[in-house]
């Protein structure tokens, strides 16, 4: 049952039994009166006629569905302009809507006053965790097909202010709750709710194993401290290895999983998992899958083909992703002619995003990667890559500007950069012409040489 003292009666919004009649009006004395939470010096006044009869075009309306639709409004109004104070108050009035004549609105009333609640509980400033526990606790009891979708953002609140304990209590009794027959919905909360009881469980597991490492192995100290992680890995992979059964993103979930089947020597174990994660095609696309099964296989040392053809995937996916360049790297060391023309055209599709611009292991890979192609007498690789850039790639890597700025921040980076560009564009691309006019002494050699292989390797006037 809610008492007075919940929640949103410290904001001034009075909640009272709910079992019986879930909202009642507040007394004219109580509207007159200003609500101060204990030990907080919160101070926060009743909203008065404002709340109970809503002022459109000059014009009262009492109509209850237009009274709880404005407040609604105002609240969602408040919400945006982060004026938490004014949303908690209008909340008193919209609580009206749980005695709503509509069936349907009362049936989604507790789980919009829950979302609306615990968002301003959550930035409110003067609210607190006992706050929102007590406000999460009645809401669970309202509309009880709630009660898992409460209990699972109840315990991610309290993990967000390191109260593991107190989250693991929540998710052990909501593990256990049922109500009639199990639906869909319910089932696929469940899982996340023993996922999450699993991550907590695993945390303890990983500190137990940093304790083990400090421990020598012949002392008792060690033997316990491993079966009391045994123990932990036994629980956590019961909740662990059940969810990521079932088709979804569970990134943080197949990470810890695989951790611990490393520690304890199942590689085959751990191999499967990351495998089906990453081409079992009832699973969502995802890039994670594929790097996590990648820094496994290179950790186990696997065959130059086969990181290839993980990180071939992920090229696939997101172009620009760091671990290409260790493709291209891996993609060079191969004697195959289609790894080496998919090294250049990686590199060509990192230095497609803006964010890669600045990469100067990029650049000076591209610029070994035109040379090496090149020396190769594969001239319609490099031209096969560029006939789709040369409209646009001048004037976002090589204008005048650009070489200006980065020959002032990155001089090295403007060398390779402008290497790149005249083997592309020529000796009259603007952004080669100056970088080489520059007189730098520590990079005079640098810009000599650039100019030599310009001459060698221009694909505008090879052999000049």
């Amino acid at each position: 049952m809610l008492q007075k003292s919940s929640g949103f009666r410290q904001f001034g919004i009075g909640m009272s039994d709910f079992s019986e009649e879930l909202i009642k009006s507040v007394t004219e004395d109580d509207r007159r009166e200003t609500c101060e939470l204990s030990g907080t010096g919160m101070q926060l006044p009743w909203l008065q006629k404002h709340i109970e009869t809503v002022d459109t075009g000059g014009k009262k309306e009492k109509d209850f569905a237009q009274t709880t639709s404005a407040c609604l409004s105002f609240i969602q109004e408040a919400l945006l302009k982060h004026q938490w104070q004014q949303a908690a108050e209008y909340m008193h009035s919209y609580l009206q809507i749980l005695e709503d004549s509509d069936s349907y609105k009362r049936q989604a009333a507790p789980e919009i006053i829950w979302k609306l609640g615990s968002e301003i509980l959550y930035y409110h400033p003067k609210s607190n965790v006992e706050m929102f526990n007590t406000f999460a606790d009645r809401m669970k009891n309202i509309g009880v097909m709630n009660y898992l979708k409460i209990s699972l953002q109840h315990a991610l609140y309290l993990l967000h202010h390191g109260m593991l304990e107190d989250a693991n209590r929540n998710l052990s009794q909501a593990e256990t709750w049922r109500y009639g027959e199990k639906s869909s919905s319910q089932e696929v909360l469940i899982n996340l709710i023993q996922a999450y009881k699993g991550l907590l469980q695993y945390y303890a597991w990983s500190k137990k194993k940093r304790e083990l490492s400090q421990l020598d192995k012949d002392d008792y100290a060690y033997n316990t401290a491993s079966q009391s992680m045994r123990d932990h890995s036994w629980k956590t992979s019961v909740n662990l290895g059940a969810l990521i059964q079932i088709p979804g993103v569970w990134d943080p979930f197949v990470k810890s999983y695989v951790e611990m089947l490393e520690f304890y020597g199942d590689q085959d174990g751990a191999r499967e998992v990351l495998t089906n994660y990453a081409y079992d095609e009832k699973f969502p696309s995802n890039p994670n899958a594929h790097i996590y099964l990648y820094n496994f296989l290179k950790r186990e040392k696997a065959p130059r083909e086969k990181l290839i053809s993980v990180l071939k995937i992920l090229y696939q996916i997101v172009p620009s992703h760091k671990l290409m360049l260790e493709f291209h790297r891996l993609l060079r060391k191969s004697e195959k002619e289609e790894h080496l023309k998919l090294g250049l055209e990686v590199l060509f599709g990192v230095l497609d995003f803006a964010g890669c611009t600045k990469n100067i292991t990029a650049w000076k890979y591209l610029a070994k990667c035109l040379r090496q192609t090149l020396m190769g007498s594969h001239l319609a690789w490099v031209q096969e890559e560029w006939n789709s850039r040369k409209n646009w790639w001048p004037g976002f890597h090589f204008s005048y500007f650009w070489a200006k700025s980065d020959w002032k921040e990155d001089k090295t980076l403007a060398c390779e950069k402008a290497l790149v560009a005249g083997i592309l564009l020529g000796k009259g691309c603007r952004y080669f012409r100056y970088i080489s006019k520059q007189d730098h002494q520590v990079s005079r050699k640098k810009i000599k040489r650039m100019k030599k292989l310009v001459k060698k390797y221009s694909i505008v006037n090879p052999g000049l």
